[in-house]
This record gives C-alpha cells, structure tokens and sequence, in this order.
C-alpha cells in the first residue's frame, strides 16, 4: 500500500501542476474574477483551478478504485465510504463549477449543498450520534449543517493568494497524520491525495495568484475538509475537537465574520471584504506576508491538535482557552491595525 499510495500521491501532483498551468495560461476557458470593490485583487484571473484539483484528485481516485477491486486488500473496505465521499463532492463541484459559469441563487446553491451533505451523513454513516454526542433526532441535521457550514466557509475563506489552498495542505496533512497513527491508511491516503492535488495547484496561486479555486475548487475542498474530519472521528481516530482545532484559522475567522454581520442585520451572502485576513491585507500587510503569517498559524494549529490529542481533558481545555485568547489577540491587532491605517471603512 505505501508503495501505491505514494506514487498515486506523486501522480495526482503531477497531473495538477500541469494542468493548473494549462488552465492559467487558457483564460478564455471558463469563468474570469474580475477586480471590484469587493475583491482583494487587481488584475482579470481565471477560476478554474479547481478543476485541475479535483481533475487530479479523480484520476488518481479512480485508479487506486480499480487496483483496490482488482486485489481487494484490508483497506478496501475503509475506502468504499472515501469513494463514495469523493464521488458526492465531484456532484458538489459540478453544481459550484455551473454557479461560476452561469450563476444561481442563494437557496438554490444551499438545497444542492443540503442534499449532497444529507446524502453524505446517511449513506456513509457520519451522524454525530455514532461518537457518542447525545443529540438524539437532531444528529443528522446538526451534522449534515455543520457540513454545509464547511462548504460555505471555505468558499468565504477563498479570497487572498494561496490562503484556501494554503489552509488545505496544513489541514489534510494533519488529518493523514492522525490517521496513519490510528491505523486507518485509506482515510490517511486519501488525505494526501487532496494535499497533493492542492499542492499542485498551489505552486500557481501562491501571491501573486495565476489562477483561483474557483466555487469548484473551494465548496468542494471545503466538503472533503467536513467529511474526512467526520470519517476520522468516526474511525476513533481523534475526537470533534481535533478537525476544529486544525481547521480554526478558517472556521475562527468566517464564523465571527458572520456573526458580526448577522448583529448588524446585514445579507450575509453577499460578497464583502470584511473577514480578518481581508482586513489585514487592507490595512498594509499585503497578500504575501498575510497569507505567511496565516501560514504560520496554520502550523501552530496542528502542532497543538497533535499536542491536543496527547493531553489529559485539563490540558485540552487550558489548550483551547489559550487558542481562545490567541484568535480575539489576532482580531484587536488587526483593529489596530486599520486605526492606525485606515484603508477602508470598516466596523
């Protein structure tokens, strides 16, 4: 198995830093992000890059599938539920990639990402009520929101040069990390796989970005970010505290950018330029040296998630009250920023 996972790793690389490169210099393919007051960038940029990722992530999917029915290893049945993950977010990237292509509206997007995350939680049995969470009948629609939130925070998150992409290499490289210790080498596979297939494309989006993600790429990273978390937890491989401490650089700054917005009565599904790595840029840090220092706490992140899992429950509250105080110490800098800057009117 390490053997063909790795070189399935190497291919599905490969395969997205080629194409992503294809894809950047081939403009007139699909949808363009135009420059506007609600964007971070300066200059027309495709958003097609997420179909070299999920181009590479299927190819490579698709042949460890047959290999796997061909010989049928321990793994094999670990990896029918990854596969029937990844093939309900190829569904969820071909609605996102429509959206980018011709546009629909807000309930429609939200019933297609319900359906598919419904789908998910019951097919593949991720309700929350298997690891022990005493939720009763409300499980399933807690878990099958928390995954809708995923899809839509990831999509809020892509907007800086290598952020999302950037957020999905530390996080995925965690989650392998945590379940090649826990015994579960598909999950773990699978997990590189998705590193890989980001990588590729984040060699082109690193600042100053080539290409963007794109709906495709964002909605259903975010997606695979929920459900192989859910499928870890599942597998006992670490507990609900484990994904959320090392997807918090995202799930910290769009759940606070929403509930502000949401205080101040505003439609939250509108584009903005208000989330905290925005405002950061805004105020005169740039993309570079913002999506660095996201960078950075991507890695304390998942340092503290091994360190999380290794602690007795006193340790792990102190760990997250102190990552508590670490997020509101982010949020005063970047206030403090903007006073002494100001770029932008902002609350």
């Amino acid at each position: 198995m390490t053997f063909v996972g790795m070189s399935l790793v190497v291919v599905a690389g490969l395969v997205s830093v080629w194409l992503t490169n294809r894809l950047a210099r081939a403009p007139h393919f699909g949808p363009i992000d135009l420059p506007n007051d609600r964007t971070l960038h300066s200059a027309p940029t495709p958003r097609t890059g997420g179909l070299a990722v999920l181009a590479a992530l299927t190819a490579a999917t698709l042949v460890a599938g047959a290999l796997g029915w061909l010989s049928r290893p321990p793994w094999w049945d670990q990896s029918v539920r990854i596969g029937a993950v990844f093939a309900v977010a190829a569904l969820v990237a071909a609605h996102a990639y429509w959206n980018d292509l011709i546009g629909s509206t807000v309930l429609v997007r939200l019933g297609v990402q319900t359906g598919a995350a419904t789908v998910t939680v019951l097919a593949a049995g991720l309700s929350l009520d298997r690891i022990g969470v005493p939720l009763g009948p409300l499980a399933v629609p807690i878990t099958v929101l928390g995954l809708v939130w995923m899809m839509n925070l990831y999509n809020f998150m892509d907007g800086m040069d290598g952020f999302a992409a950037g957020m999905t290499v530390f996080g995925f490289t965690a989650l392998a990390g945590f379940a090649f210790r826990g015994g579960q080498s598909a999950l773990a596979w699978a997990s590189l796989l998705v590193v890989a297939a980001t990588a590729g494309f984040l060699i082109h989006n690193f600042p100053p970005a080539r290409i963007f993600l794109g709906d495709a790429g964002s909605v259903s990273l975010g997606f695979l970010a929920g459900s192989l978390s859910l499928l870890g937890v599942d597998e006992r491989v670490f507990d609900p505290g484990v994904p959320i401490l090392i997807f918090s650089p995202f799930i910290v700054d769009a759940t606070a950018t929403l509930g502000r917005r949401l205080l101040r009565g505003e439609p939250v599904w509108r584009p903005h330029r208000e989330h905290y790595y925005q405002r950061l840029v805004l105020a005169g840090w740039g993309h570079r040296n913002t999506v660095l220092a996201e960078y950075i706490l991507m890695l304390a992140a998942g340092v503290s998630a091994v360190i999380y899992v290794c602690a007795n429950v006193a340790i792990q509250v102190c760990l997250l009250s102190l990552w508590a105080v670490i997020y509101c110490s982010c949020m005063c800098f970047v206030r403090a920023l903007e006073i002494r800057r100001p770029k932008w009117p902002c609350a």
